[in-house]
This record gives structure tokens, C-alpha cells and sequence, in this order.
């Protein structure tokens, strides 16, 4: 690896919500609305991964959600550039809000939120490419996603 490739790995925590049994997505990048994944984000240092969980949720969607147990680890990078990242995933349940297209991310990168039925996922661009097989269970069991690119 070349020193202009080194650069630390990026922790993050992902909600895997379900309600109404559809699945709560968001757009993956700023500006972005092709590409899905579920909320969550990077985390900060001295907060527990389901404490910053709770904060990213809340910022990306409005949603109040309870965390439950981990159920994937994804990890995924740019071949092409620098960015590296490991996520875990968390069964999360919500205990209050409603999806309102008027709220804000307040980082400004989720714009677009969207529940979606496991059908309507099919048709979607949605990352991890397990995402739908974890969330309704595929295989209720921690799941490792091995390493794969951000884009197809």
C-alpha cells in the first residue's frame, strides 16, 4: 500500500429498523439519491457505538430509536481512493417520531429518507447488498459481510 493510500478506518454504527414491516432507509451520500443504506454513521470517540447510534439516527431522520442486539458487520472501501470502513449493525426499534421531509440532517449528507418494503428493496441500489436478507432474517444470526467495494 502506498503512503497516499494510508488513512485510518472509519468505525460507524447502522440502525436496522423495522416498522409496518418496511425497512428504514436513507440516501447514502450527500446529494446522492440513488444509492441507499440504512441510518447511522461514524463514531465519535468515548460513546459507545449504540450511544452514537441513537445521536445519528436522530440527526439523519428525526427518529428516537431504542438499540438492540448487533446483527451484521459490514466492512467496505473505495478501491480507487482512500476511505475504509467497518460497520456494525444494531436491531433498533422505534420509540418515537415520524419521517417529515422537512427535517434537516444538520451535517447536511442525508436528504432523502424513505421507509421501504422488502419488494420494493429489490428495485433499489441499497448497501450492504445482505442489508434485506439481515433485516428480515434471513438468517438471525451475526452475519459478516466481507469486504466490498462502495460502488458496483
Amino acid at each position: 500500500m502506498t503512503q497516499s493510500k494510508a488513512r485510518p478506518v472509519r468505525i460507524a454504527a447502522r440502525a436496522i429498523i423495522l416498522h409496518d414491516n418496511k425497512l428504514l432507509l436513507v440516501n447514502a451520500y450527500k446529494g446522492r439519491g440513488d444509492l441507499w443504506c440504512a441510518p447511522g454513521g461514524g463514531a465519535e470517540a468515548h460513546q459507545s457505538l449504540p450511544e452514537n447510534l441513537v445521536r445519528e439516527v436522530m440527526e439523519e431522520t428525526g427518529l428516537t430509536v431504542a438499540v438492540g442486539a448487533p446483527c451484521l458487520i459490514n466492512e467496505f472501501h473505495d478501491p480507487n481512493g482512500t476511505f475504509h470502513q467497518v460497520e456494525v449493525f444494531f436491531r433498533c426499534t422505534l420509540t418515537s417520531g415520524q419521517l417529515d421531509d422537512t427535517w434537516q440532517d444538520p451535517e447536511h449528507i442525508v436528504s432523502l429518507r424513505r421507509w421501504a418494503t422488502r419488494d420494493e428493496i429489490t428495485n433499489l441500489k441499497v448497501r450492504p447488498k445482505s442489508l434485506a436478507a439481515v433485516a428480515w432474517g434471513d438468517g438471525d444470526v451475526l452475519v459478516y459481510d466481507p469486504l466490498e467495494a462502495i460502488l458496483p
